[in-house]
């Protein structure tokens, strides 16, 4: 290729998986459905978009670099404090069961399906055990199930990718070594690349402690410090055995995100932004080397092998892995229709089948081909009928609101009891304790202690939190909160608005959603409350008294819609208003105690 076809082919490329993704976020649906479509086409009507042609030989080993990048900004959200108690026990059956059902199934069908010998249906079955955070992650976030559901399949997912990788290298170098005749599968390879990993991973937490933590890194040297160490500690392992860096990535990621010692950096939108682009990258890549031509022969068998691992295996997957636990039924039907297949199955069936067909192994050349077939239906399937399942098998959550409100002052916690009254399911936090006793009294329930936790580590979650309000005394404590808690929360982070002549450090120069607008800021809202203002609960349709202003809609669904510095919130005729009266005229000699309007005349 010429350097003006080179250029044009790195930009195709970067255009088409920047695009699809931007696509996918305004069409409300995984990316990947159009990521694989876009690589396919374009790899199919140009002769620019080809890997082997702009990168060369060397595309395997920096896609099997990328993929551990991949995997160690899952090992980043992943919490061992969850992976307790039957949602352990429900991972470890599921990887166990997984990869024996998938890989045995595959094994016993792809010989009869596709005319091909035992060596390549047990590559192909090898292959497809495989799930992974880059699907599964962008599944659940929407259609937004259970919590115990949402870890159980993220664990899942992000443990599976690792061990399936080290199986298919074991498996590779058995069939190089004589196929899978009895004595060449090397049990104890596959023991001893997990090893590999494993302590790859732990040399990897090593060194980012040394850079993050002993050199006190900030957040662009620290994001460039960890790109660094995944890649040399990946790259390593992957050079004493083959995908035991996959493992290496998974693990140090783990160990940085749970390890008190760390110091990680608050905020990654850097890292968070190439990985999304190497994701990317890899599906329009690697979908682009897949043509038509060898999709048609293997099209109907490889829709056969489809149905049965989605309505057969799947389903016995999860009903062994769930047997005798605490998930409800629904649940576990859940957890037995999510088996998506992402990039350590393409990337995987991209290094092996090439160097298999190169060795002279019959029909290898099939295993790409079935494997994007595999990677496309699947997706499809689930990324289409998952958020329907979900509400069908009642785990999905819904559209109702559950929001955070942070403050225990006397108008907060007469906001959050009108909002119970509306139907929302409200939670509270206050950092006093005369604050916390008021919330207790007034019988509204305390969100869970972990709250400072997920401020200090942004890898947390507030799981169920729909939207956090921020309500505190302090302006610059709500400005601060707003940024550092806007990805730990599934929905939107608000703050009640700064006096207009507040002198804070950061509130006044903090952007963000703030509440009620500006006529309403905090101490406004207070005032008015103190002189015998009262939050008002009634329908939409019912007509507005005089002088209130609408600080919240209850839509019909649950939805919990604020009004904000942007505008005011519109109402339907079937939803229910929260309204903030006017402070009460006092005559002069009320003793009440309370702050008075005296009457002009």
């Amino acid at each position: 290729m010429s350097e003006e076809e080179i250029l044009l082919g790195i930009a195709l490329t970067v255009a088409l998986a920047v695009g699809s993704q931007i696509l996918a976020g305004r069409l409300r649906i995984p990316a990947l459905i159009v990521l694989l479509p876009a690589g396919f086409t374009a790899g199919a009507l140009t002769d620019v978009v080809h890997p082997d042609k702009l990168v060369g030989q060397d595309f395997s080993a920096l896609v099997s670099l990328s993929v551990a990048l991949i995997l160690y900004d899952a090992g980043l959200g992943l919490d061992l404090r969850q992976l307790k108690g039957a949602t352990r026990n429900v991972v470890v059956r599921l990887l166990l069961f997984q990869v024996a059902l998938t890989w045995g199934a595959v094994m016993a069908m792809g010989p009869w399906l596709f005319g091909v010998p035992a060596a390549v249906a047990s590559m192909l079955g090898v292959i497809l055990v495989v799930s992974g955070p880059t699907v599964v992650g962008p599944l659940l976030e929407h259609v937004r199930p259970s919590d115990r559901v949402r870890r159980v399949l993220v664990w899942e997912g992000s443990l599976i990718d690792a061990v399936g990788g080290i199986l298919g290298a074991v498996v590779f170098h058995s069939i190089l070594s004589g196929g899978l005749r009895p004595g060449h599968f090397r049990v104890g390879s596959f023991l001893g690349g997990i090893a590999v990993g494993l302590l790859g991973g732990v040399v990897g937490g090593v060194l980012l402690w040394l850079t993050l933590r002993g050199l006190r890194l900030g957040e662009t040297l620290g994001t460039l410090a960890q790109l660094a160490v995944v890649v040399l500690v990946a790259a390593g392992c992957d050079a004493v055995y083959d995908d035991t860096g996959l493992i290496a990535a998974i693990v140090t990621g783990l160990i940085a995100a749970n390890v008190p010692a760390f110091d990680m950096p608050a905020r990654r939108p850097f890292f968070e932004t190439l990985v999304q682009l190497i994701i990317g990258l890899l599906f329009v890549s690697i979908s682009a080397t897949v043509t038509p031509r060898s999709l048609v022969p293997v099209l109907l068998p490889a829709l056969a092998l489809i149905a049965a691992l989605v309505l057969v295996v799947r389903p016995l997957v999860a009903l062994l892995s769930t047997l005798r636990t605490d998930l409800a039924p629904g649940e576990r039907a859940f957890v037995g229709w999510m088996a998506p297949r992402g990039i350590v199955a393409a990337s995987t069936a991209t290094t092996f089948a090439g160097t298999l067909a190169a060795q002279g192994l019959d029909d290898a050349d099939i295993i790409l081909p079935v494997t994007f077939l595999v990677i496309v239906a699947t997706v499809l399937v689930y990324g289409l009928t998952a958020r329907p399942m979900a509400g069908r098998l009642g785990v999905a959550r819904g559209t109702r609101a559950r929001p955070l409100l942070l403050g225990g002052e006397p108008w907060v916690v007469d906001l959050a009891r009108a909002l119970r009254t509306a139907g929302v399911d409200v939670l509270m936090w206050a950092g006093s304790a005369t604050e916390r006793d008021r919330i207790e009294a007034a019988g509204i329930e305390p969100a869970a202690g972990e709250l400072m936790a997920v401020a200090t580590d942004p890898q947390l979650r507030l799981e169920g939190v729909t939207s956090v309000f921020l309500l505190t005394e302090d302006d610059d404590f709500n400005a601060l909160f707003s940024i550092v808690l806007r990805d730990s929360v599934d929905g939107p982070v608000y703050r009640v608005g700064p006096p207009p002549d507040t002198r804070g450090m950061v509130a006044p120069y903090t952007s963000g959603e703030t509440l009620f607008g500006p006529g309403l800021v905090r101490h406004t809202v207070a005032a008015r409350h103190r002189d015998g203002a009262r939050f008002l609960v009634q329908p939409a349709s019912a007509p507005r008294p005089p002088d209130h202003d609408t600080v919240f809609v209850v839509h019909r669904d649950g939805r919990l819609a604020p009004a904000t510095e942007g505008g005011p919130v519109t109402a339907a005729q079937n939803d229910t208003l929260i309204l903030l009266g006017p402070a009460p005229a006092r005559s002069p000699d009320s003793t009440t105690g309370t702050r008075h309007e005296r009457d002009p005349r």
